[in-house]
């Protein structure tokens, strides 16, 4: 049949008609009242912290020697004491000062470092050799050339802090913008990015999942090793922060008082990381896609 022959057919229209949303069967399931409460994370880590405080209850009752091992209760009513007289807050608010500048010197020169890394194949060298060298050492173990240096004061504890936290992040960024895919590497390129606007626009995103997982681990080491050194330094100069409160309470065995110590530094870390580090995970990677 040649073209000329070829009649054409009109298509029929097809009209659905509207059906009742009865007829769709369960399209979405409601979730029960156990699951609805079950989805809450913040209710499921409150549930753990429940049962981890009678254990340590039940435990401290059964053993029944509070010099060793004091109950929960009693290290609760420590600790409430210790926030009542101030003499807590005291202490903590030293170590937080001493704790965020540390941190914050460490973050800068990571930056500084990694910047010098990316941008040359001698500087990557540079950044490895000396991540290679440094990190596996333990900042505790520069205290005391830290007080032969700079003396009974802030600036050795600092100065241990800027070690701990400075290789961490440094080693964790350097990795997120090597695993920076070709790919967008290209995109930045073909968009004429170049300098600051493309590594801020494009490396900065791309890498910030590696970037805050060293934030995170630069966090842990800094409070370790902040309340190590404390226990240390604190013996040294008579005065510090929660390290040398835990430690002068070892001394006068108020073990109670010993245990709110501890629990004050427990509490930090899970408000730091449940709520500024989840914080700032949930506005970024998780906002753009890159964490499930």
């Amino acid at each position: 049949m040649s073209s000329k022959d070829a009649v054409l057919v009109a298509r029929p229209d097809i009209r659905g008609q509207p059906v009742d949303s009865s007829a769709f069967g369960v399209v979405e399931k409601p979730l029960t009242r156990f699951e609805k409460l079950y989805n809450i994370g913040a209710l499921r880590k409150s549930l753990i912290l429940l049962v981890l405080a009678i254990v340590w209850e039940v435990g401290a009752r059964t053993l029944s020697n509070e010099l060793l091992f004091p109950a929960f209760s009693a290290t609760t009513v420590a600790f409430l004491q210790g926030v009542a007289s101030g003499e807590l807050l005291i202490k903590v608010w030293a170590s937080i000062k001493v704790l965020l500048s540390g941190y914050a010197i460490g973050i800068g020169l990571a930056a500084l470092l990694t910047a010098f890394g990316i941008g040359s194949r001698i500087g990557v060298d540079f950044l490895e050799t000396l991540t290679s060298m440094f990190n596996p050492l333990p900042a505790i173990a520069l205290l005391p050339i830290a007080l032969i240096w700079f003396g009974l004061g802030n600036g050795s504890l600092v100065f241990v802090l800027v070690h701990s936290v400075l290789w961490a992040v440094a080693l964790n960024t350097h990795s997120g913008f090597s695993a920076v895919s070709n790919t967008l590497r290209m995109v930045g390129r073909n968009y004429g990015l170049s300098g600051f606007g493309y590594v801020m626009k494009i490396l900065i995103p791309a890498a910030f999942p590696s970037i805050l997982t060293g934030l995170k681990i630069g966090w842990a080491f800094a409070w370790r090793t902040l309340i190590a050194s404390e226990l240390v330094f604190g013996v040294s100069s008579g005065a510090g922060g929660l390290g040398w409160y835990i430690y002068e309470n070892k001394n006068q065995l108020e073990i109670p008082n010993v245990f709110a110590g501890l629990f004050t530094v427990i509490i930090i870390g899970l408000v730091v990381e449940n709520l500024i580090f989840r914080t700032l995970e949930n506005r970024t990677v998780r906002k753009w896609g890159m964490q499930h």
